[in-house]
């Protein structure tokens, strides 16, 4: 893809601390305009690589081309054109929310009749209004990450970086926040997005798997189900503990998870692994009805993040 089309490439990025790998020989490509996930559990290399493309650390090895800029050498013109939004809320308590922005918009350079504009257009979209003259501190969570994604798209930026935002929020508020983050990718607003929720992860246009590091899985999330080797299976018993502790050492199952009443399991392909199920659970004395269904985004993440390190766990689909 050309920079036209790119808003983001990496080739074998890499960043060391001492002896720890954080992130190991990662390759990207996001394309402009689109909301690419990062999904991957905490440890995994996702903030280092967020600090790496916003040009906040030095990569070990591996080149990082963002907006068209060679990153780290360009990292000053890139921040004028990027948005970061951490999972700490990183504004200041002891401002008001009016306060909190007004600053941001000293800092971008805005004069005082464009930031008066932009405040009051900030605070309808993101209805902030009845909180203008509140202390940011006094805020709900909810609240907080409204004013949080307001300061970081204050000055329109082309790429929209954000690192875990919702992980102290209720459900509603996530819902809300992910209306507000397909509002500006419909503006043409490119977001890379990391999180370790699957709701979140599967709204995601394209999205990656990180463990440990290295990249994993990669594509669309419906793609990435479709071709997750292996079968999902679930089961219907009475005692589903049970049944999972006879089912945990059986050869070919790679993961056993109790969901509701029901077991799901996650199986290498044979002809017959419905059948050694079933029969596994009868000789632990419980009768269970085993039947496939299709694979979801947790059952990808799972493959994924079990699989051996020095292979990728899924197939990845054509982009």
């Amino acid at each position: 893809m050309s920079d036209a089309e790119t808003a983001i490439e990496t080739h074998g990025l890499t960043r060391r601390f001492g002896a720890l790998v954080a992130v190991d020989h990662l390759d990207l490509a996001v394309r402009r305009g689109e909301v690419f996930g990062f999904l991957g559990p905490n440890g995994c290399g996702k903030s280092t690589t967020i600090r790496m493309l916003c040009g906040l650390l030095l990569p070990s090895e591996g080149e990082i081309r963002v907006l068209g800029l060679a990153i780290p050498r360009e990292a000053e013109a890139l921040r004028r054109r990027i948005g970061y939004m951490t999972q700490k809320f990183s504004l200041y308590d002891d401002l008001t929310v009016a306060e909190n922005l007004d600053f941001v918009a000293k800092v971008h350079g805005l004069d005082r009749a464009a930031a008066g504009r932009r405040l009051d257009e900030l605070m309808q979209v993101y209805r902030l209004g009845e909180q203008r003259a509140q202390l940011a501190g006094t805020l709900s969570g909810g609240q907080k990450q409204r004013l949080a994604l307001a300061a970081a798209v204050l000055h329109r930026p082309e790429l929209l970086f954000l690192d875990e935002p919702t992980s102290a929020v209720d459900p509603q508020s996530r819902r809300d926040f992910w209306d507000a983050l397909f509002a500006l990718a419909d503006a043409g607003t490119t977001l890379l997005v990391s999180t370790h929720y699957m709701d979140e992860a599967e709204r995601c246009h394209r999205l990656a798997i990180l463990q440990r590091g290295r990249l994993m899985a990669e594509g669309r999330p419906r793609e990435l189900m479709d071709a997750l080797p292996g079968r999902v299976l679930q089961v219907e018993c009475e005692a589903p503990r049970k049944a999972q502790r006879a089912l945990e050492r059986l050869d070919g199952v790679r993961s056993c998870a109790q969901i509701g009443a029901s077991l799901r399991v996650l199986a290498d392909d044979g002809d017959d692994v419905a059948g050694r199920i079933g029969s596994a659970l009868s000789q632990a004395g419980i009768e269970a009805k085993v039947e496939p269904v299709r694979p979801n985004l947790e059952d990808v993440f799972v493959a994924a993040t079990h699989a051996p390190d020095d292979a990728r766990a899924a197939t990845e689909p054509a982009a």
